[in-house]
This record gives structure tokens, C-alpha cells and sequence, in this order.
């Protein structure tokens, strides 16, 4: 699947919006990937997670795994679509009181090797949850798999990172916002 075809995806499901958004990193934008709205369709869920499971083989070692994991909510959709095409087990981390991601449900065995699974980034802080969480359990992460990479390229982790579509959306700081000087509503879409 090129990016042209997932964009076009994006599209036709409603799933690209346009305005001014708060992200989940804090800074602003006038383009939101809701991914909930493209993933809501499991035939396409389906078809793109796959896409990037076939994008992830080229990588040596990406999907030498055993489970997949993901943080919620927006991952969630995204790992068990390719945690079905590997045959694998999929499980996720969660929100607690604080807001802070934790393993509350599943248990990780010692040396377990993870594909790290996210429907978007753009600084990456839940990734990286992710990828602590595991390795403070035991589990090695072997990967990373995301559908939309916003980062530019600035986000880095420790493990290889595949995604489906690499771009580097405008984003501002909230101070110097010149969607919030318009006084343009803020919306906080969630992912």
C-alpha cells in the first residue's frame, strides 16, 4: 500500500480532519489523523494493518516475535489487526489514575519479544511507555509498527520503527499558535 493509497483511505473515511488541534503531545496542528474513524471499518483495519505487517518483513528481525503490545486506546485497534496477521498473541497497556501507561491485565514472560504496535505519533511519549514497560517486565521489544508517523522523522527510539505513512504535518507550540491568535476553537480529537 503506498501513502498516496492510505492518504486516499484516510480520506474516504472521514478519518483526515482539518482545523485547529490540540495533539496528544501538546502542541498544535491544523491536520488531525483520526484514526479511530478509518480503523472503525474492519475490512480496512484489516487491509492496512496487514499493509504494515508486509511493510515490516523487509526488516530483519521486526516480526521475530511472540506477542504484540500496544498502549490504549489508540493502539488497540492497530495490534490485534496485526497481531491476526502474524498468528500471534496481542495484548495492551493502559491508563491508571495518574494517566501513566501500566500493565494491568496481561503478564509478560522473561524474554518475550514484543512488537510494539500505535496508530499514531508524533513525539512518540506513548511508544515509549510502551517500549518501558516492557523491558522493566522482562520482554525485549524487537519493533515497532505504526500506521501514521507525524513525527518528521523526529521521533527515535532504540528499536527499529516501521510506519505505513511518514510525514511531518505543521505543528506549533500553543504560544506561538497562529491558529489560536485567529482564536480559532481547539479541539482535542483524541486519536
Amino acid at each position: 500500500m503506498s501513502e498516496t493509497d492510505l492518504i486516499k483511505l484516510f480520506e474516504e473515511t472521514g478519518a483526515l480532519l482539518s482545523g485547529h488541534f490540540e495533539l496528544r503531545s501538546g502542541l498544535h496542528s491544523n491536520r488531525f489523523f483520526q484514526c479511530a474513524l478509518l480503523l472503525q471499518y474492519p475490512r480496512v483495519a484489516a487491509q492496512v494493518c496487514e499493509a504494515l505487517v508486509q511493510k515490516m518483513r523487509i526488516h530483519p528481525g521486526a516480526l521475530e516475535v511472540d506477542t504484540v503490545i500496544a498502549p490504549a486506546l489508540g493502539g488497540i485497534s492497530v495490534g490485534h489487526e496485526m497481531a491476526r496477521a502474524l498468528g500471534k498473541r496481542f495484548i495492551f497497556v493502559e491508563k491508571n489514575e495518574e494517566k501513566a501507561l501500566m500493565l494491568r491485565r496481561f503478564k509478560i514472560e522473561k524474554g518475550e519479544r514484543f512488537l510494539v504496535a500505535e496508530d499514531v505519533i508524533t513525539r512518540g511519549g506513548r511508544v515509549q511507555e510502551t517500549v518501558d514497560i516492557v523491558e522493566r517486565h522482562g520482554g525485549a521489544v524487537q519493533s515497532i509498527g505504526v500506521l501514521v508517523n507525524r513525527s518528521g522523522g523526529k521521533a527515535e527510539f532504540t528499536h527499529p520503527l516501521v510506519s505505513l505513512l511518514n510525514i511531518e504535518p505543521v505543528v506549533w507550540e500553543p504560544a506561538v499558535c497562529p491558529l489560536c491568535r485567529e482564536k480559532l476553537p481547539l479541539v482535542h480529537p483524541g486519536s
